[in-house]
């Protein structure tokens, strides 16, 4: 059992001492995934990596709202989830009506390669919500994929899943959202 989950187990027994030692521990990789997402933001994003490690951490250790972690995979993956909901908060209030707000539909693919603007982000979340009512661990690797900046096959072993049962996955999810984009009027490249 490695560090981490010794210290996610007795957070989860109740030692209130215990997320205090948990940050040294997860700041680095968290860190990482930040800095991999902002990347990926435009510039003159008003978000830090920092800023975003710092609030997804306190989302997930939140004393409130107790969250309970079976381990170090599911630890990041609900770390990758606090960030994307950080960044599709942060895209929401920057395209809010008052601001001149105004979505429009993405291909995934440029999604992928490029810059997310906010209006992308917010397109790609609706249709993610989607995904997850129809099938929760393809949500999931995309969320791991495209939000946490992990591999296809690191997100896959997060999930528990082969390299091979991953990329298949990866395969069916990508026709899924292409399909369900093209469905909503959205056909790919515009």
């Amino acid at each position: 059992m490695d560090a981490i989950t010794q210290v996610l187990q007795a957070i989860e027994q109740g030692d209130p001492h215990a997320a205090g030692r948990l940050l040294p521990l997860v700041y680095d990789e968290l860190r990482k995934l930040a800095a991999e997402r902002m990347a990926q933001e435009r510039p003159g994003q008003t978000l830090q990596a920092t800023a975003l490690v710092h609030e997804a951490y306190l989302r997930l250790v939140d004393v409130k709202q107790a969250q309970h972690f079976s381990g170090r995979g599911h630890f990041f993956a609900a770390a990758a989830e606090a960030m994307r909901r950080i960044l599709i908060d942060n895209a929401r209030r920057k395209q809010a009506d008052k601001r001149g707000g105004g979505l429009r539909r993405v291909d995934l693919g440029r999604a992928e390669a490029a810059a997310a603007p906010p209006e992308d982000l917010l397109a790609l979340d609706d249709v993610l919500e989607r995904l997850t009512r129809h099938d929760a661990a393809a949500a999931q690797l995309v969320k791991l994929h495209y939000f946490a900046g992990l591999s296809v096959e690191e997100a896959g072993e997060m999930l528990g899943l082969s390299r091979t049962s991953a990329y298949r996955l990866w395969t069916f999810v990508r026709a899924w959202l292409r399909c369900q984009l093209s469905a909503d009027g959205a056909a790919p490249g515009r």
